[in-house]
Parts: structure tokens; C-alpha cells; sequence
């Protein structure tokens, strides 16, 4: 009986909260839901479109703002079944193999979309800082193999937490944070020592995404300090901008789970939907309507006037 009881706990099924105290108002809120949802997926594909169709836009930046635009419509893939579930459809429920899919794509694309923005970063510096080199250093293999490392990378790091979760019985209410499954958030639900667990995971994210902060910190810092030797004017803080915007929430969702135990259930909700709803809409916008390839690009493909000037 001890162990049917031990292997019946090991396939729980976990509850998703929506966002706490607007229950009444769920189905309203997925309208909201739905229309960011919408606008990531026709911004990326559009732009994925446009890679692929225009020559001009067959340069190392524009294949990796393809890679980016690769991980945002998987990242909103990923989450959108249990958005639609809780607001649309009023499922709050999961199961351990499905959340654990769940969680692999999200946590994966996120790591493959940080080291995106690292070598997006890397092509910016070469680029202004050494600009009669840039054609030598970011060849077609380069841009392969920086891809190919974030790709494999995340995979590798991630593989292994799917696992480290199955191993534990989980024996309380089982109710998420969040409105997908959160590594750290399936972990604290689970019973038994997972001091490993929990150190692994900190692992990967010294791993990736604090790596990847330091470094493109490092590459605008150098950025800026050639913009200023040159006296020029730079279009790159926005991309900055936006890189923010991807690590500020992720990193506060961290801290939450680590340090604060009595957070009110909607802040957990609100920085989750950040992370995961702002950056596949920001993107598209920020690192690709700045570019005037891009919008002659736009404008070529639905026969619209368009006066550019400059690049």
C-alpha cells in the first residue's frame, strides 16, 4: 500500500490560478490575452517572411533576428494552451507530463532566446567597434555556430530538470503560481530534499542567463564608448531596452520563489505574464521596425510607397 501510494503521488495533478481575485472576470481577460498573443505571432511570422524573402535581408543581424523571432513563436506556443485553458475555456488543471513539456519548451526557448540576444549583441559590437572587419568575423558559419550553441546549450542544461522533477512525490494542493508550469514553482510543491534539484537549477541560471546579462552589458558599455569617441548618433539603446524588459522579469520571478515566501499571488502573476507576453511582441517591434532594411523590406512585399533614408 506504501508504495501504490508513493507511485500515485508521483502523478499529480496541478491547478493553475489564473490571476487571483478576477476569476469572475477571466473570460474577459483572455480578450486582452488574446490580442498580444495575436500581435506576437503576426509580428514574428511577418518577420520571418521577410527574412526569407528579401536577399537584402540575407545579413548575419537579420538571420539572427529570424533565430529570435524562431524562439518568441515557440514561447508563445508553449504557453498558450493553459492561457486558453484558464481564461477562455475554465480548465485550471495539468497533468505531470504535460506540465513537464510545458515547462522543458519554455524554459529551453528562453535560454536558446538569451543567447540569441547575446550573439545579436556580439554582431552590433563588431559592427561599430570594428566595422572593416565585421565581413570576415560574422560569416554564414559564425552565425551557425552561435545559433547552434544557444540551441544546444539550452537543450542540454534543461534536459535534465524534467527528470529531477519526476523522481519526487508531490503531496500538498499542487496549485501553481503561475498560468504555465515554472520550474521553480513545480519544485517548491514538491515533497522530499531537493536541495540538488534546487542547486541544479540555480546552476542553469548562472549558466545562462546571468552569463549572458554580463556580456551584453559589457558589449553596449563598448558600444557607447565608440559612439562617443565618433560623436555619432546610436539607435541601440532601444535594443537595450528591450533586453531589459526580457531579463528584468525573469530575474524577479527568481528572486521571488528564492526569498519571498509571502508574496501576494497576483504579483507572481503579473511578472509572469511579462516575461513571457511583452518580450514576443517587443521584439518584432524594437529590433526590427528601427531597421530601414526592414521597412523597405515591408513596404516591397505589400507594394506600399515607402521613403527611407539612411540605414
Amino acid at each position: 500500500m506504501t508504495a501504490f501510494n508513493v507511485t500515485a503521488s508521483n502523478w499529480p495533478i496541478f491547478s493553475f490560478i489564473g490571476i487571483p481575485g478576477l476569476e469572475v472576470a477571466q473570460i474577459w481577460i483572455f480578450i486582452p490575452f488574446c490580442l498580444l498573443y495575436l500581435v506576437a505571432l503576426v509580428g514574428n511570422v511577418l518577420l520571418l517572411i521577410l527574412v526569407k524573402a528579401e536577399k537584402s535581408l540575407h545579413e548575419p543581424q537579420f538571420y539572427f533576428l529570424a533565430m529570435l523571432a524562431y524562439t518568441d513563436l515557440g514561447l508563445s506556443l508553449s504557453t498558450i494552451p493553459s492561457v486558453l485553458a484558464i481564461f477562455w475555456f475554465d480548465i485550471h488543471h495539468v497533468g505531470l507530463d504535460a506540465c513537464l513539456t510545458q515547462m522543458f519548451f519554455i524554459h529551453t526557448l528562453s535560454s536558446v532566446e538569451s543567447g540569441v540576444l547575446v550573439a545579436m549583441a556580439f554582431d552590433r559590437l563588431v559592427a561599430i567597434c570594428e566595422p572593416l572587419n565585421y565581413t570576415r568575423i560574422l560569416t554564414h558559419y559564425t552565425v551557425a555556430c552561435l545559433s547552434g550553441a544557444a540551441l544546444i546549450r539550452g537543450v542540454t542544461l534543461m534536459t535534465p530538470l524534467p527528470f529531477f522533477l519526476r523522481i519526487f512525490p508531490f503531496c500538498g494542493a499542487n496549485i501553481l503560481s503561475h498560468s504555465y508550469c515554472y520550474y521553480p514553482d513545480v519544485l517548491n510543491l514538491a515533497c522530499g530534499d531537493v536541495t540538488f534539484s534546487s542547486a541544479y537549477g540555480l546552476v542553469f541560471v548562472l549558466c545562462t542567463f546571468a552569463v549572458d546579462v554580463v556580456f551584453i552589458l559589457v558589449s553596449y558599455m563598448k558600444i557607447l564608448g565608440t559612439v562617443m569617441k565618433l560623436g555619432s548618433q546610436d539607435r541601440n539603446w532601444r535594443s537595450l531596452c528591450t533586453v531589459l524588459v526580457f531579463y528584468m522579469p525573469l530575474i524577479s520571478l527568481a528572486v521571488l520563489h528564492c526569498y519571498s515566501r509571502d508574496t501576494p499571488p497576483i504579483l507572481y502573476t503579473t511578472m509572469s505574464n511579462a516575461y513571457l507576453l511583452m518580450t514576443p511582441q517587443l521584439n518584432p517591434l524594437v529590433y526590427s521596425l528601427k531597421s530601414r532594411q526592414i521597412q523597405a523590406a515591408l513596404c516591397k512585399q505589400f507594394l506600399v510607397p515607402c521613403v527611407t533614408a539612411g540605414k
